[in-house]
């Protein structure tokens, strides 16, 4: 069967955004999806330019979210969007998510998904009541290596896990920020990016990869957030110990304040017969460690890889495939799922391998129990 490409909107990610290009890149990647509308603005004449750049045709760039969703709904589904990605600061997820659900879109979300605990749960509610697919862009959990690393830990290869570090530095916040950044500005309010930043921006990353590679799932926290850089409301800063629901013991660094470093995520998970270790800024290597004999470095692409973890991967040995790849395997695999159920029929198993609503709400709590431990003197809480 010839998959026709499926047609995608977008909120937010204008001209200058970030995230915005990273999505655009990703999702066309693979030649399964193409940007055909946008609400790129809240300005329409910021919209139109934006979209006008990315060879969209001025009627298909909207002046909001609504209209676009109205509008689109109206054309012959040969022509209308499938599924819409969010770029938005976190306030406006769940208001956008839920309206392109009930008007029929798919859904692809930053994460967080929503501005609290709440807005998810009734997010999931609503995902329940329509026939709309929902991805959340955890995007360290496309890499292939994490994914080898995820099957390795399955086939017991380490044994029990005992032990789970997580480290996020980051030191992009590490000074008083310019009023002009509007990165820095939107996750360090309040209003706009919910009970905290660097938790919610990046601790939540490292959460779902302990979670995703191990199998297991985090049960309590006790936490220690700051906010270093005076004048800001919300933490730049935090220490999370962990306790697993098989009770081995973890902690979770997470910082935005840690000056000179760029996106130094690593994990290390530590087991009866070995340990693997990951790191984002030497993607395409996992280290596997022994208590008597010595390590292994196991490459993308070379070698018995599992299946999921190449049909990851797009190029041979010796060819790094980073941020963007990563990204796109989350765009591909949800493709899959939405052409399957276009087409009523059975996905492969990799296009499963997305981060859902479950994911999504799995985070928002993290985050929720993660600043209440930090305000409480009560040592641990349960999530």
């Amino acid at each position: 069967m010839t998959m026709v490409k499926l047609k995608m909107g977008m909120v937010g990610g204008g001209q200058g955004a970030f995230i915005g290009a990273v999505h655009r890149i990703a999702a066309q990647l693979d030649n399964q999806i193409e940007l055909v509308c946008g609400a790129f603005n809240q300005n329409p004449d910021d919209t139109i330019a934006s979209g006008l750049s990315f060879g969209l045709p001025k009627n298909r760039c909207y002046a909001s979210y609504k209209e676009m969703f109205i509008e689109e709904q109206k054309l012959p589904d040969t022509e209308r969007m499938d599924l819409v990605a969010i770029v938005t600061p976190n306030h406006l997820h769940y208001d956008i998510a839920t309206l392109a659900i009930e008007h029929g879109f798919h859904v692809i979300s930053d994460k967080p998904a929503t501005l609290n605990l709440n807005q998810v749960i009734a997010l999931s509610e609503t995902l329940a009541k329509h026939n709309s697919l929902y991805a959340l862009t955890h995007t360290y959990s496309g890499y292939p290596m994490i994914k080898e690393a995820k099957h390795r830990i399955k086939q017991d290869e380490l044994g029990e896990i005992r032990k789970i570090v997580v480290n996020y530095p980051q030191g992009w916040l590490s000074q008083p920020t310019d009023e002009n950044n509007k990165q820095a500005a939107w996750r360090l309010n309040p209003e706009m990016a919910g009970i905290s930043c660097c938790i919610a921006d990046i601790g939540v990353h490292g959460a779902h990869l302990a979670e995703y590679i191990s199998g297991l799932t985090i049960s309590h926290v006790c936490a220690d957030l700051t906010t270093t850089v005076a004048g800001r409301y919300l933490d730049d800063d935090g220490t999370v110990m962990l306790r697993f629901s098989n009770g081995a013991k973890g902690v979770l660094l997470a910082s935005q304040i840690a000056t000179g470093e760029e996106n130094n995520l690593t994990i290390s998970l530590y087991g009866e017969k070995a340990s693997l270790h990951w790191s984002q800024e030497s993607p395409n290597s996992l280290i596997k460690k022994y208590p008597n004999q010595s390590s292994e470095i196991i490459r993308t692409g070379v070698g018995n890889l599992c299946a999921i973890t190449q049909s990851n991967t797009r190029l041979p040995a010796g060819h790094p495939e980073g941020y963007i790849e990563a990204f796109a395997n989350i765009y591909l695999n949800f493709a899959q799922q939405i052409h399957a159920l276009k087409h009523q029929l059975v996905p492969p198993t990799s296009a499963l391998d997305v981060p859902d609503i479950k994911d999504a709400i799995r985070g928002m709590t993290f985050i929720e129990r993660v600043v209440q431990a930090s305000e409480s003197d009560q040592k641990w809480h349960k999530i």
